[in-house]
């Protein structure tokens, strides 16, 4: 008995040992057809953003994001053609993995001295303008019976950055792909009104280069639109909108985290417990990674060669995340949303900008 003991022990490591590779080859085969059933659904969604950048060449279509193409064009494809069950976990992958990168890569775009170049009177317009929008809109939604994530996502969309900010909430709000669409289709079209009307307004507002720009920058939805409106009124309009608008995006962060943590709370309060415990809290953690950026770009001189990539790399990303929405997107979801969520979307956008020019008047008269 003596002798059986260690002679079993090392037969039994001599049993793993054997078996060690087994489990080596067979951990490497799951990640190979892992890998190999990723491969269709990403070759799509990465034809689409190409696509979508390719059609921006087109005089006229520039003034659409590639994002908002992308989307566009995999609405399309799903509606028209069909999108192959052969596709599903590329799609879903660039849903979920390509989509969260995407968006911590943003954080190299933004610095804290652009918060700085603003100065505190124009961060504290932009941020009430951003919680009061916030908060009307949810409010507005309900009162006119529009879902609660999809409210949320139009929300985001307006107080924040357009179709950027409708994705990142949305892995917290977890709104269907038909919701994320009506929301993007909101501030798209709003968005691109404010665009041509802004720069026919600053003579008739008597509006100063500085105050157009941060009308602009704290009202506009995507950054592209900012950009197109405000150099309308000249350079300084122009350079000032444009920081206003980054400083605004940088409020992403906050605000996901926010709301991810009144998701977790809910969860916790419908397991009857009245505590978070047992809930699965819906955090985005890749937020964090986002603001590490953010840190590290504002501490570090990022090579300008390496911004000349990483820049349109992140677009490209979030076209990708985009067009993977649209093409799990079904127009007949959509029209059967009806016409109130197009009319929150309205509401929200003549808030936010009737807000900010107010506080603007009242602040700078």
């Amino acid at each position: 008995m003596i002798v059986a003991f260690p002679l079993e022990l090392n037969s039994g490591n001599a049993l793993m040992t054997a078996l060690a590779p087994d489990a080596a080859v067979s951990a490497a085969a799951r990640l190979r057809a892992s890998l190999i059933a990723i491969l269709p659904g990403l070759a799509l969604t990465f034809a689409i953003a190409a696509a979508a950048f390719g059609l921006r060449l087109i005089p006229g279509v520039s003034i659409l994001s590639p994002m908002i193409l992308a989307i566009l064009m995999g609405i399309a494809f799903h509606n028209v053609v069909g999108t192959p069950a052969i596709a599903k976990p590329g799609i879903a992958f660039s849903l979920r993995r390509i989509l969260r990168f995407a968006i911590i890569l943003l954080g190299l775009q933004l610095t804290a001295a652009q918060v700085a170049e603003v100065g505190a009177t124009g961060v504290a317009i932009i941020v009430v303008t951003l919680v009061a929008t916030f908060l009307f809109t949810k409010w507005f939604g309900t009162l006119i019976g529009v879902d609660g994530k999809l409210s949320e996502l139009i929300a985001a969309g307006t107080s924040i950055c357009g179709a950027s900010a409708v994705i990142a909430t949305n892995t917290v709000t977890q709104g269907p792909d038909e919701d994320v669409a009506y929301a993007v289709a909101c501030v798209t079209v709003f968005g691109s009104i404010a665009m041509f009307v802004y720069p026919l307004l600053p003579g008739l507002l008597h509006l100063t280069p500085h105050e157009y720009g941060l009308w602009s920058g704290a009202s506009i939805h995507e950054i592209a639109q900012v950009v197109a409106a405000a150099y309308q009124d000249g350079e300084q309009a122009g350079n000032f909108g444009t920081i206003a608008k980054l400083s605004r995006v940088i409020l992403l962060a906050p605000l996901v985290i926010a709301l991810g943590v009144i998701a977790s709370r809910r969860l916790g309060s419908a397991s009857g417990t009245g505590k978070t415990k047992g809930a699965a809290p819906p955090l985005p953690w890749f937020v964090f990674g986002f603001i590490a950026l953010i840190i590290v770009n504002s501490l570090v001189a990022i090579p300008v060669a390496a911004k000349d990539f990483i820049v349109p790399a992140t677009a490209f990303l979030l076209s990708v995340a985009l067009a993977a929405m649209g093409l799990e997107t079904d127009i007949a979801k959509l029209r059967r949303k009806g016409l109130r969520p197009l009319l929150l979307g309205l509401a929200a956008s003549l808030f936010i900008s009737a807000l900010s020019l107010i506080l603007i008047k009242l602040v700078y008269a």
